[in-house]
């Protein structure tokens, strides 16, 4: 089983598929909690539950390619997310996936589907991590292997391991205290 996540501003979306990859189908909706990141841990709960075998995180770019503020977010996101699940014992892959169009994509299914555009907050982001989480898989299927960019380990330090006030210092995310230590970073 493997989990597909939106990450907004204010909101996380969650998705799953089936036990053979076929079909992602939406899991819930979080708010986002950028302060006390509860949402990751939530997160990282529903893949122990689900006894997930990876997780993609949608990685937001322009439609030239560009990576901008919220890839930036989704990126911190991530490897946070990778800290926490190392710190419930948990070393299931974490990979962001290129996700341009799909919150586009997921508000204009809704609106075919004849839901009202106030009641979109709701389930956008459950339907984005769904396409998040479904063009993953299709992608897999199509390569036969292994796909999306790892978020790797050591990106963050898992608090109990000697640099605890560090990762205590960066759990907010914000570009600021990411772009030091990422070695994706483009300064």
């Amino acid at each position: 089983m493997k989990l597909g996540v939106d990450v907004g501003m204010v909101r996380v979306g969650l998705a799953a598929c089936d036990p053979d990859g076929i079909l992602a189908t939406p899991v819930k909706t979080l708010t986002r909690d950028a302060k006390r990141n509860s949402d990751i841990r939530l997160v990282a709960k529903e893949a122990g539950t689900r006894n997930a075998v990876e997780v993609f995180v949608g990685l937001p770019r322009t439609l030239k390619g560009a990576e901008k503020a919220s890839a930036e977010m989704a990126r911190g996101y991530a490897a946070l997310l990778v800290t926490e699940l190392a710190r419930v014992g948990l070393d299931t892959p974490v990979r962001l996936i290129d996700e341009r169009l799909t919150t586009v994509s997921a508000h204009q299914a809704l609106h075919a589907a004849g839901l009202d555009g106030r009641e979109h907050r709701k389930v956008v982001d459950q339907a984005a991590a769904v396409g998040i989480l479904q063009h993953a898989l299709d992608m897999q299927k199509g390569k036969n292997g292994i796909v999306g960019e790892l978020v790797p380990a050591d990106v963050a330090t898992v608090p109990g391991d000697g640099a605890h006030s560090r990762t205590e210092e960066g759990l907010a995310i914000t570009t600021e205290a990411l772009t030091p230590r990422t070695p994706w970073s483009a300064s």
